[in-house]
């Protein structure tokens, strides 16, 4: 990344901790998916109560790193733990909001929503195979498009990340190709390109180079100004990456099918689904050492669910559903004090 692209993906990261914390304010580190809206929740959250939140948009891995060091009230991940890992360390795992993560293209003359790729032409971009933006595979199902006959630099992700993950996770149902070369994690050896720290540092470096592609939360797309391409779903349609069609990847998802929660919501059926929509996750200790942080943590999600829905929404996220809410709150009954009492009383 250039030295300007890495200033302001470090300076976006650390906003949050620009502001003198309080005694009681709450400390969280990890994926740089949910920033924008909890900085939102933060802000409208202070302002409430009184409670500040200091959030370290350091990405998933290091977020999961944090709270296993017990060094932040709460770690946030995009690619949940598995069961195992999720009882080796005694936390508990839940979803706050759901976001997608979208492609965008710094190509002069293409404006938002113009380009459309598939899967398996995303996975040939990023492993190499196609190079140019004119190649006739790219060209074939846009017509009508005026794209150049230049190189493309695919920008990825540099840090460990479940946005990574997200997008690979996608790329291996799409394309039989990638999932046997590549597969999905939340780091990946890329054959081509250039690295970005973070979603902010992806998206500074899109917007700097010259007919390149990045992946990014939507979020960052669209207070970026960025052009969004349009993506092939499993129904062979190019949704729009909007609230209708996150809302219809998640309609018929089965939440209790996972510990934790730890559902996919990539390549859903439906023809109006976004094929690349996720959940995100907060890590929090069963048995906390500090049983009244983690009660502000708790206070600060509980409002988020009830307060929250058009700040999110403002955003490009996606609100829990109602039922999925009332699963949060009954998984957080686990959460128990010295006394062996919840650590907040619904």
């Amino acid at each position: 990344m250039k030295p300007f692209a890495y200033a302001l993906a470090i300076g976006l990261a650390t906003a949050q901790l620009a502001t003198p914390s309080l005694a009681a304010d709450i400390t969280g580190a990890g994926a740089t998916f949910p920033f924008p809206v909890y900085s939102k929740w933060a802000e409208a959250y202070r302002k409430d109560t009184g409670t500040g939140l200091n959030y370290q948009s350091i990405g998933s891995g290091g977020g999961i790193k944090q709270i296993q060091a017990k060094t932040v009230d709460f770690g946030a991940t995009d690619a949940p733990l598995k069961a195992e890992a999720l009882t080796k360390d005694g936390l508990v795992q839940f979803p706050t909001v759901m976001g997608a993560v979208v492609t965008v293209v710094n190509i002069a003359g293409v404006e938002p929503g113009k380009l459309k790729l598939t899967g398996e032409l995303i996975g040939e971009i990023y492993s190499g195979k196609i190079t140019k933006w004119s190649d006739a595979k790219i060209a074939k199902i846009n017509e009508g498009v005026k794209l150049p006959d230049a190189n493309i630099t695919p920008v990825y992700r540099s840090d460990a990340s479940g946005t990574t993950n997200i997008f690979t996770t996608y790329l291996s149902q799409a394309s039989e190709a990638w999932k046997k070369e590549f597969g999905a994690a939340t780091t990946i050896s890329w054959p081509a390109g250039q690295g970005g720290k973070g979603n902010e540092g992806v998206t500074a470096t899109v917007k700097q180079v010259p007919n390149s592609i990045g992946y990014v939360e939507s979020a960052y797309a669209k207070q970026n100004k960025l052009s969004h391409t349009l993506i092939q779903n499993k129904a062979g349609k190019f949704p729009i990456p909007d609230e209708k069609s996150f809302q219809a990847a998640a309609a018929s998802a089965d939440w209790k099918s996972a510990p934790g929660f730890g559902i996919s919501l990539t390549n859903q059926a439906g023809e109006d689904a976004w094929p690349i929509t996720a959940a995100t996750f907060v890590l929090v200790y069963k048995d906390p050492v500090d049983p009244a942080k983690t009660a502000e943590v708790l206070k600060f999600f509980s409002w988020a669910y009830k307060n929250g829905d058009k700040l999110a929404a403002d955003l490009d996220y996606v609100p829990l559903p109602d039922n999925v809410v009332g699963m949060v709150n009954d998984a957080w009954k686990e959460i128990k004090g010295k006394d062996g009492k919840p650590v907040l009383n619904m």
